[in-house]
């Protein structure tokens, strides 16, 4: 068996780190698993909750990233974290149960109807968050999802390292509302939902 090396990165949320298995983990997309009952979609996001102080667990398109409960060290979680990621990756399991491989990413989670006199800012707006804002959040270890925008307000979703992150609402606040701005005059202001 080929050895494999998992490297880990620091996060701006000091309670998340970011593994990079070096392979691909998500092939499109990215999953949030923000509770342990979310996580049972997925038996490598499952073992990594069963060990108790996890909080959350996010796919990215070739990271995992996982956020201890406040108070846990690192230092006796990581290793475990590790252990957990390089039998899932070495044996090439299935990242999801049989069942839940047609489940909709981001199931129940708010959303807003656009209107439709609005299409050509939608646009923009969601064009300037995968090109713009989405690659910026991966590296952070999160992802950042569009969901909706209604008299000025452009709605989005934090996920992974992203959801909770004490410079979360900073990053909303200056960076992508500001960039939207800039780019979209329609746009006011940036809410999280």
């Amino acid at each position: 068996m080929a050895s494999m090396l998992i490297e880990t990165e620091t996060t701006p949320n000091p309670a998340t780190l970011k593994f990079l298995p070096g392979r691909a983990v998500m092939p499109s997309g990215t999953r949030d698993f923000a509770t342990p009952e979310e996580a049972e979609a997925s038996p490598l996001a499952e073992a990594i909750y069963d060990l108790g102080d996890v909080t959350g667990v996010f796919f990215g398109s070739d990271f995992v990233s996982v956020t201890a409960a406040p108070g846990v060290d690192w230092s006796g979680l990581k290793p475990d974290v590790l252990a957990i990621l390089l039998d899932h990756f070495s044996a090439d399991m299935p990242l999801f149960k049989p069942a839940s491989a047609g489940f909709s990413v981001g199931g129940g989670e708010e959303s807003f109807a656009d209107d439709p006199a609005d299409a050509d800012i939608v646009a923009q707006i969601r064009e300037l968050i995968e090109t713009r804002v989405r690659p910026a959040v991966a590296n952070d270890g999160g992802d950042i999802v569009y969901r909706g925008f209604d008299k000025g307000k452009v709605y989005l979703q934090l996920q992974g390292a992203c959801s909770g992150c004490p410079s979360s609402s900073a990053t909303l606040k200056n960076g992508i509302e500001s960039l939207l701005k800039h780019y979209v005059p329609e746009v006011t202001e940036v809410r999280a939902v």
